[in-house]
This record gives C-alpha cells, structure tokens and sequence, in this order.
C-alpha cells in the first residue's frame, strides 16, 4: 500500500481523544510485521520496538499521535444532542458540520445552523460557542435517550480523500498522516541493519494535553526521540511568518524545546542528500508530543519533523503527499546514519 492509500485508511476511521481502540487496532496491524515486539500501554499507546542485536544498544524513539479532535454528548434536549469539543475546535466552523456519533451502530448528525434570514446584523458577526450548539440526529426525545448515551463520542463526518494530483484533504490528518509516515518508514527499513533500537511510540490524548506521550516517553525511556506532528501550511490570508509552504519539505523545529545537535543532524541529513527542508523556529512550549519527552526521566534529547498541513482542527485539514514522501525518505536516510552523526 502506497502513502497516501495508508493515510488515507488511517485518516477515515475514529479515534478521538480518549477513544482510540478503533483506529489502535488498524495501526497495531500495521506496524506487527516491522516490530519484535509491540504491546498497547495503560494509557492506549501503542510501542513497537525493532531491535538491532547489539549489546547495550541504545534506543531512537519515532512518536507521533494516534487521536483526533472530536465532541462528547453532554446531554439530550428534544432528541438534540448537546456537545462538548475533545481538544482544540474552532466553533465558529461547526454549525452545519456533518457529525459521525460514534455508538454501537453509528449514527450521522448534523450541527443545527440558524438560517441567515432569521438572525440580525449582529447576531451575523457572533459565532455561538459550543456549549450553545446541538447535533441534530433526527431522533426523538425518547429514542435518543436510548440510543445515545451520554459520553458517547463524535468526530467530523466523511473522511480523507485526493485533492488534485499531490494533495490529501478531510479529517484526523492531524496526526493521522504523521502515523502513515512511521508505518512506511518502518516499512523502508524493514531488513536493514541498524545501529540502535528503534522504537515506535504511537500516543493517545495527545490533543487533550499531550498525556499518551507522558506515560509512554517514561516506559520506554529512549536515549533519543524524534516527533512527527503538524504544523500550519501557508493560505493566501494566513501571515507568512507564521506558516510553511506546502510542497516545501520537512519543517524541521529549533528552540529549546529540541536537542541542538539531533536537530543539526537531521538538517545535515537533508542538506546531504538534497532533500528540501524548512526551520520552524520556537521559542517555548512546541504543542506537541515533544514537550513532555523531552523532560521524562533524567531528560530525552528531543527533536520534532512537522509536516505542513492546512486547516488544522477542521473535517478539510489538506497536505501534500510528497511532503510527505519527503520525510520518509529524510528520516529513513537520517537514521541509516544516526550511528555516524549521534
């Protein structure tokens, strides 16, 4: 299976913070031929671990997150469903979004919407908070009381599909697309020798706090850990210094959340092997799996690949497939010589 068939697979199925086991499965399948052992934590994460044969060898941690944003049902109102948002929503996209609730036999829903002809000037320019929409299922009072609990969740409906020639757009591509690159990654290294171990730590909660990567980053205790997240592509209204190009490569993090020397080793990587590469310079807290690894135990040197990606937390988040394509190859070259450069 090519990338963006994988991601595509991946990005499609649910697994929102804290209610992962579906889409744990599938990465768990994915991962078993490439690992010497692979096992799911207390807290759901998956650590898939390839030994090299050596004595004393040291470990090189690959993590990237397994969840998505998503919604939990608070309450029922008139056969509506009220709604909380699991990480970071921006509620002034949600009415009208197209909702999966993920119960036994899944059930679609709409956000209501108030239609443009009944709100005022200023009712136009106010987007009502989460707490203030319900999803609609077309349930009574009744029948949704039965057939909706409440902490059933939800995540955006539809899934991933191409966008022209060299783009993936939908849903959960936040982290989604960064697992499908650890899985084809462990796939291109399949049958090489390496100089250390090689871990694959597959976090959950990351959008609620990063709380997967806490407990797993202790677990594994790595010498070394690279983090594949996303970080913000480049829009026509979007400021240019805060955002990457697509089709631009790797954004590769520098700040003091990151190892100064592992990062200067996967730039060399790219310059070396000519392979297009940006800096993503931050100066504290990365937002990502990052942060709390870096500080497990007596300390991880820590380094984070993004890939750029648009319209992050949204049911369209869009990447480049070659973006993609390029840190597997960066990476898979990088750690074919992390023995030489670490």
């Amino acid at each position: 299976m090519d990338y963006a068939q994988l991601a595509i697979e991946l990005g499609s199925a649910c697994g929102p913070s804290g209610c992962e086991d579906a889409v744990r499965e599938k990465i768990a399948e994915y991962l078993r031929p490439y690992a010497d052992e692979i096992k799911t934590d207390a807290m759901g994460n998956i650590i898939a671990m390839r030994r090299c044969g050596r004595d004393g060898a040291r470990t090189l941690m690959l993590c990237a997150h397994m969840d998505e944003v998503g919604f939990v049902v608070t309450g029922h109102e008139s056969g509506y469903l009220r709604f909380s948002c699991l990480g970071g929503v921006d509620a002034r996209m949600l009415p009208g979004c197209e909702m999966r609730i993920l119960t036994p036999e899944p059930l679609y829903g709409v956000v209501d919407v108030m239609p443009v002809h009944a709100l005022t000037k200023a009712e136009q320019g106010k987007p009502l908070p989460a707490d203030k929409l319900f999803i609609d299922v077309g349930l009574t009072q009744e029948e949704a009381e039965q057939r909706v609990p409440l902490g059933a969740t939800a995540v955006y409906g539809g899934g991933v599909q191409r966008l022209g020639e060299d783009m993936l757009c939908g849903k959960a591509m936040d982290d989604r697309s960064c697992v499908a690159i650890i899985i084809k990654l462990m796939e291109e290294l399949c049958g090489a020798e390496l100089d250390m171990d090689l871990c694959c730590l597959i976090s959950t909660q990351e959008e609620l706090g990063t709380r997967g990567a806490v407990t797993g980053a202790y677990g594994v205790s790595p010498d070394w850990a690279v983090v594949l997240d996303v970080t913000h592509a480049e829009t026509p209204d979007a400021p240019k210094h805060k955002t990457f190009k697509s089709g631009g490569g790797a954004a590769i993090g520098v700040g003091p959340n990151f190892s100064r020397r592992l990062t200067d080793a996967i730039i060399s990587t790219a310059k070396d092997c000519g392979l297009g590469y940006q800096l993503e310079v931050i100066a504290g807290n990365s937002g990502t799996d990052a942060w709390p690894i870096q500080i497990s135990r007596s300390g991880v040197a820590a380094a984070l690949v993004s890939l750029p990606l648009k319209y992050m937390h949204s049911p369209v988040e869009t990447l480049r497939i070659s973006d993609a394509e390029n840190i597997i190859e960066l990476l898979a070259k990088f750690i074919m010589r992390a023995g030489e450069v670490l």
